[in-house]
């Protein structure tokens, strides 16, 4: 029950991600991306010393092949990060609400294409259809829907990357916002010296937002990793969705975003794709467990 509550709150936090940063619409996606990462840092760096981790965490960072690793997938977060963020900002949250729902279905491509995983019959009519929407969407709108893919695409690469060296998620986090921090420091010296606008220190409620998306951005990444210790990887498949779903009703119902009909149609594609993916996953859950029973 415990793992529940965790992995519910994780991804009610995660689907809340775009009220909170609509809150930050009138500062530049990119300092919204500069103040993100150097807050991340700040707030998982003193978890880590709260924790008594600093002797795995100094070990980590003198691994070269975990830093290589870190470093690329430090660079596909913050391209996630980015396009996510100026989503918000120009009132594209339901393009990012698709985006995620297809990025359990990039990351079955992935694995299938680039690592040789293999894929039940489930999966792969579930990649198909994914791919279907896609199409659609192409057809219908005349144009990708770019930001949707840009953010399926670079998660999906970003877990790629990540189970090729598996890391602790606090940990993780901290290094790839310690890897990113060097350029959000000379972007915001930058601007300083060119005298660009920088909205924090400008006025308290606009630094205090930017200021808690550092912590906003680990928190639920903390629920997420109790959650998955205590839970099974289908049920942790399944209320991923939260995510996604909690998006999409916020883009409609709150920030009343507006939309094409037909991308209610992708949608429709996406949701049953999501569906048959979750049986596939169920299904090898079950045989999974049948195998692993003992014998009567």
């Amino acid at each position: 029950m415990r793992g529940l509550v965790l992995a519910f709150s994780a991804y009610f936090l995660w689907g809340s991600f775009p009220l909170f940063f609509s809150l930050l619409s009138h500062v530049s996606p990119m300092e919204v991306l500069v103040q993100r990462i150097i807050w991340a840092f700040v707030a998982t760096l003193l978890v880590i010393l709260i924790m008594r981790r600093w002797s795995s965490y100094m070990t980590l960072l003198h691994n070269r092949r975990a830093m290589g690793w870190l470093l690329l997938s430090g660079v596909l977060i913050g391209l996630n990060w980015l396009v996510f963020i100026w989503a918000v900002n120009v009132g594209r949250v339901l393009e990012s609400s698709l985006g995620y729902f297809m990025t359990p279905l990039v990351s079955l491509l992935l694995g299938r294409v680039l690592l040789k995983e293999s894929m039940n019959r489930f999966q792969a009519v579930a990649g198909a259809l994914a791919a279907i929407a896609v199409l659609f969407e192409l057809i219908a709108l005349g144009r990708l829907p770019w930001v949707s893919l840009a953010l399926a695409g670079s998660f999906g690469f970003y877990g790629l990357v990540r189970k090729q060296q598996p890391v602790d998620s606090l940990q993780g986090l901290n290094i790839e916002a310690l890897v990113l921090l060097p350029v959000a420091l000379v972007w915001w010296l930058w601007q300083v010296d060119v005298g660009g606008v920088i909205s924090f220190g400008g006025d308290l409620r606009t630094s205090l937002l930017l200021a808690a998306s550092g912590v906003v951005t680990a928190v639920p990444l903390l629920l997420f990793a109790a959650a998955a210790r205590r839970l099974d990887l289908t049920v942790v498949g399944f209320i991923m969705y939260i995510n996604p779903t909690l998006q999409f009703l916020t883009a409609v119902f709150i920030l009343n975003e507006e939309y094409p009909p037909q991308r209610l149609i992708t949608f429709a594609i996406i949701w049953v794709a999501m569906v048959i993916f979750m049986l596939g996953l169920w299904r090898s859950a079950r045989q999974k467990r049948r195998l692993a029973a003992p014998a009567l």
